[in-house]
């Protein structure tokens, strides 16, 4: 890659990776947070406030891209990221769960992703493209991973409210990051892709249900975990939940990069994806049988982390090299959108079956969903080989 490419992948990531880490932080200590607020002993409430900014993403993403393509993309995250700023503010300030909801709606209403990754296709080349989008996906699983280390120590250090502040440092953080150190993008082409013909690709929309299903997955599970540490078998207090997240996640990076790597370099992108949904779907079913233990709990999340990290990195680089080229910033809005629902359902879907049906029936529907997702992503054709530099040999 060129300098200007690599500044522009190292820049479009640590924007992603601010503004993410702020929406993260709030997992692991929010479900036991609540129930110190007015509302909060509603867990249907709780699993809303966890979710709800994916909601006003999803409503958003594919307009946020429409308006790159005619305003331009740094106008529209610049846009995007103060209201994210302004959600935090409110989240901040306010007293019970009701206002927190809001707060989060208008947080989700910064929906930046899709303008975000359609720079990144301004900014590189197709030969490097993979490799940018790759980073972008690497930088969403390295923070949520941070983010569930950093969150109970933050969380006793500051409060729910001194997190939601930092969330509102992290995305003005952001907007200098933009417009300083990301490099000015060329004219933007009219795209000549049609809505239509994404959502009648096969292929994409495996992929699309993926992104749906991961998400899903992950948000649901984090309405339920904090407070399986605090009560379950572990009787681990909060603050020291870092003690069980900080190995789980240096653990699966030990695993995850040399996956990253194989999938990338080796075009064997199709066999590692579908062995990362097959230990999602595994450790969904440990948590049924096992997860009320320190130790089970432990391990269990380490495998998550893994198939997380590598699911995570590994999408929008297989979205990158299928898309038709006068459809990408389409098949990206569908494919943010998507990612966005499934946000806002886990948190939803996790709060509803966790106060009615128990911890058990959450587990188990996300197991259900990731076998769904598994026999959907075995019928996929592997992703093109990539092309190979000049004058070297395959």
């Amino acid at each position: 890659m060129t300098r200007e490419e690599r500044r522009a992948g190292m820049g479009l990531a640590a924007i992603f990776a601010l503004r993410m880490l702020g929406l993260f932080l709030i997992l692991p200590v929010f479900a036991v947070h609540a129930a110190t607020i007015p509302g909060g002993d509603d867990l249907t409430l709780v699993g809303l406030a966890i979710g709800a900014y994916g909601l006003t993403q999803a409503c958003l993403q594919i307009a946020y891209g429409a308006a790159s393509d005619r305003f331009g993309r740094k106008p529209v995250i610049v846009f995007g990221l103060v209201l994210f700023v302004l959600g935090s503010v409110v989240a901040a300030l306010a007293d019970g769960i009701h206002m927190i909801i809001v707060g989060r709606v208008l947080q989700g209403a910064g929906a930046i992703s899709a303008a975000v990754t359609a720079l990144a296709a301004d900014l590189t080349r197709d030969q490097h493209r993979t490799k940018v989008m790759a980073m972008i996906g690497s930088s969403i699983g390295l923070v949520f991973a941070l983010s569930m280390v950093a969150a109970p120590l933050l969380y006793a250090a500051v409060g729910m409210d001194g997190i939601f502040w930092l969330t509102a440092v992290l995305a003005a953080g952001a907007i200098g990051v933009l417009l300083w150190a990301v490099p000015v993008a060329p004219p933007v082409p009219r795209a000549t892709g049609r809505l239509i013909d994404v959502l009648r690709d096969g292929q994409l929309m495996r992929l699309n249900f993926g992104v749906f299903a991961l998400h899903l997955i992950q948000t649901t599970m984090w309405v339920m975990v904090p407070s399986a540490l605090v009560a379950g078998g572990g009787g681990l207090p909060m603050p020291e939940h870092w003690k069980v997240y900080l190995p789980a996640v240096l653990l699966s990076f030990v695993v995850m990069v040399p996956a990253v790597i194989v999938a990338e370099r080796r075009d064997k992108l199709k066999p590692v994806f579908n062995a990362a949904i097959v230990l999602l779907a595994l450790v969904q079913i440990g948590l049924w049988l096992f997860g009320d233990g320190l130790i089970p709990l432990a391990l269990l999340l380490t495998l998550f982390f893994v198939a997380f990290n590598v699911l995570e990195a590994t999408q929008p680089s297989w979205i990158s090299r299928i898309a038709q080229p006068g459809s990408k910033g389409t098949a990206l809005g569908v494919y943010n959108t998507l990612q966005s629902i499934g946000l806002f359902l886990g948190g939803v879907l996790g709060g509803w079956l966790g106060q009615t049906f128990g911890p058990a029936a959450v587990s188990l529907s996300c197991a259900a969903l990731a076998l769904l997702w598994l026999a959907l992503a075995s019928t996929m054709n592997p992703p093109p080989l990539r092309a190979a530099p000049a004058g070297a040999s395959r």
